[in-house]
């Protein structure tokens, strides 16, 4: 092998490891992840920031010097989602579109992604409600499979930890007799 294929072949495998190795690392949630409630939890502002994460059983999500505990057992749905918001937002967002020959425009194509969380739950008197959160992408799905193990409930298929066998008919065909 030449140096000069050396260097291309280094040069195309070593961003793919890069992605391999920050894939991997978004499924472990090592404590509270930074997240937004976006609306629903009782006692809690619309857009609050905070901390979320799951621990005893309860998801606690902390804001400023106030928290909020919704018990596991208590969830009737888990639901994630992936997202995006504009990068560019408020203030700066609003000015830029005064920019002539539509030139602010160009500055709302920048998104960012984001996981989603909805949580359906019961209040201790049997009243309904729901919470929605934002937070980094990757966290949503390890917070979700930490509530199911901790007993809330989803309709949603929790994705299995191991890859299962594959068979020589496709999932998404009938075996005809």
């Amino acid at each position: 092998m030449t140096p000069r294929s050396r260097a291309v072949l280094v040069a195309v495998v070593l961003p793919f490891t890069g992605l391999v190795t920050t894939s991997g690392n978004a499924q472990q949630v090592p404590g509270p992840v930074k997240a937004v409630q976006l609306t629903g939890l009782t006692g809690v502002k619309d857009n609050a920031k905070g901390t979320l994460n799951v621990e005893n059983g309860r998801l606690h999500f902390v804001h400023g010097k106030e928290s909020s505990d919704v018990t596991a057992t208590s969830i009737e749905d888990v639901v994630t989602g992936a997202d995006s918001r504009k990068s560019v937002g408020n203030t700066v967002g609003m000015i830029s579109m005064a920019a002539p020959y539509g030139g602010g425009r160009f500055l709302s194509l920048f998104r960012s992604k984001i996981d989603t969380l909805t949580v359906k739950y019961r209040d201790a008197g049997g009243g309904l409600h729901g919470a929605i959160f934002t937070m980094p992408v990757g966290t949503a799905d390890v917070i979700k499979k930490d509530l199911v193990a901790q007993g809330a409930h989803t309709t949603a298929k929790v994705e299995p930890t191991a890859a299962p066998a594959s068979s020589s008919t496709p999932p998404d065909k009938e075996q005809k007799q």
